[in-house]
């Protein structure tokens, strides 16, 4: 009973003032402030990101995701059609296109606000006119199927005249598109940055090399689901938003063989988590693997591949902070909050840093 009890949405609320959340990351990546979480005591330090190195011995097991967030946020003008037939772009009808997940070549699943007026057949112009859209048809949860017509290279495209979807809480539009990326971002997929990620420098990921870690690039292609609140009172009645991951044969050899020979793994976000507890075995090692993944990891869980964790601070009463709490226990994760709002630490995806040991 006190379990179940422990499984109800409320119990993972905090007080958080509006002001810790950042708008801005720190002028500098690893001199974000470091929350170190003993799991085991619960005892804590307060460090600097780059302090990052002192945890991390030689032969352990530092796992990134390498996933590429798109400037996937589309700002355009439904097309009219005049008397004679023709299609112009009407400069009184914006609608915003978010783009979630390709579905074929010039083919997307994508949001559209506001939703009424882009029904099946509309078409908009977007970067006056360099790239048109045209919904295809309307999915069940709303969401629109565009096809894509324009000349030249599609993701250069994008580059130019798109936006980086930064998180609702996020009020300030940030000039600096590369802030929003990991320095080791490789693969297009992500509609949203895997934000743990951010606070590492190439200096330092080479000082942690340099020092005998062992580096796993890993893929999961974050969705926006990933801000979908939990509305269920019992959590386990949630359905997660379900996205793709995958793990090379090199990086599972890579890993495994350091795990064989005794390093401990720390996860670089909860994108890497769930992609490690998705596709590993009962004894934590990896297989090759590329698939979808739905997993939902709350208290009760048990860690096959996950020993530690770098992550951010995460929004009350979502699946994020659920968890960490699964990690590290309920009231260990919400005693350290409490302290991290104390002290002024920055939360959310531009803010501070937390390593849970």
């Amino acid at each position: 009973m006190q379990h179940e009890q422990k499984l109800l949405r409320s119990n993972y609320n905090y007080y958080l003032p509006e002001e810790l959340i950042a708008q801005d990351p720190s002028e500098k990546r690893d001199e974000s402030r470091l929350f170190v979480l003993d799991r085991k005591t619960g005892n804590y330090a307060h460090r600097h990101f780059f302090d990052i190195c002192e945890y991390i011995a030689p032969g352990d097991i530092l796992v990134i995701n390498n996933s590429k967030v798109i400037p996937a946020r589309l700002i355009g003008n439904r097309f009219k059609k005049d008397t004679a037939g023709n299609y112009t772009a009407d400069l009184g009808s914006e609608v915003e296109i978010l783009l979630l997940e390709r579905k074929g070549k010039d083919i997307w699943e994508a949001l559209s606000r506001p939703g009424h007026k882009t029904p099946a057949g509309t078409r908009i112009s977007f970067g006056n006119g360099r790239l048109i859209g045209e919904i295809l048809d309307v999915t069940d949860s709303g969401n629109r199927i565009i096809k894509f017509n324009y000349e030249g290279e599609f993701m250069s495209l994008l580059d130019s005249i798109g936006e980086m979807p930064l998180p609702p809480y996020i009020h300030k539009k940030s000039a600096d598109k590369s802030r929003y990326q990991t320095v080791y971002a490789k693969y297009d997929g992500s509609a949203a940055a895997p934000t743990a990620g951010l606070h590492f420098t190439k200096e330092l990921l080479n000082k942690l090399e340099n020092k005998g870690v062992i580096i796993v690039p890993i893929t999961l292609h974050v969705g926006l689901g990933t801000f979908r609140p939990v509305k269920e009172n019992d959590i386990t009645q949630h359905k997660m938003h379900s996205e793709f991951c995958s793990i090379t044969a090199e990086s599972a050899e890579k890993f495994n063989a350091a795990k064989r020979a005794g390093g401990h793994v720390f996860a670089v976000g909860t994108t890497s988590c769930r992609t490690l507890e998705s596709c590993a075995d009962d004894s934590g090692f990896l297989s090759p693997c590329e698939k979808y993944t739905d997993i939902f990891i709350y208290p009760g869980y048990h860690f096959k591949a996950v020993e530690s964790l770098i992550t951010n601070f995460h929004l009350p009463e979502s699946t994020l902070i659920m968890l960490v709490s699964a990690l590290a226990g309920r009231e260990k994760i919400l005693d350290a909050y409490k302290c991290a709002v104390n002290e002024k630490y920055r939360f959310f995806s531009f803010g501070d840093a937390m390593l849970i040991l």
